[in-house]
């Protein structure tokens, strides 16, 4: 009896241990969208990513309620002129939070469905360059309404 007490406590002490360790894998906070003020205009998407127990490299962005998406980054140049690149991966370091935010990386999301509505909840798809794939439930907020949690 007391062998098999030690066998499980052997087995389950690890996997114990490991979750205090932090996510396994990149998780997903905070995602919402803002919805386009005028219908044929982008929305944007934002969220954050909880970095794994190792680097990964996010590839590509899509959404449930867009046709495409384009991951993007904001800046201010010379001259405080505001512009927007382009991204064709961004780099999730191991254990720490990569942020999509507004005025700086974001998902433009193009074709937006104009039966898309305030207040409910659609899918983003996360794609990684290791093939993992993460799905995001993410709020719908109206163009002029505020982000969820301010």
């Amino acid at each position: 009896m007391t062998r098999g007490w030690v066998l499980m406590a052997a087995t389950l002490l690890p996997m114990g241990l490991a979750a205090c360790g932090g996510p396994d894998r990149v998780t997903v906070d905070d995602a919402w969208i803002r919805l386009p003020a005028v219908a044929g205009r982008p929305g944007v998407a934002y969220f954050t990513l909880e970095g794994g127990p190792s680097n990964a490299t996010l590839i590509n962005v899509s959404a449930d309620i867009a046709i495409r998406a384009e991951m993007h980054e904001s800046m201010t140049g010379t001259g405080g002129m505001a512009s927007m690149k382009p991204l064709a991966s961004v780099a999730v370091p191991a254990g720490k939070d990569t942020v999509f935010a507004p005025g700086g990386r974001h998902v433009m999301l193009f074709d937006v469905n104009p039966k898309a509505k305030a207040g409910r909840i659609y899918n983003l798809t996360l794609n990684f360059a290791n093939g993992a794939r993460i799905y995001a439930p993410a709020t719908a907020v109206g163009a002029a309404d505020p982000a969820p949690g301010s």
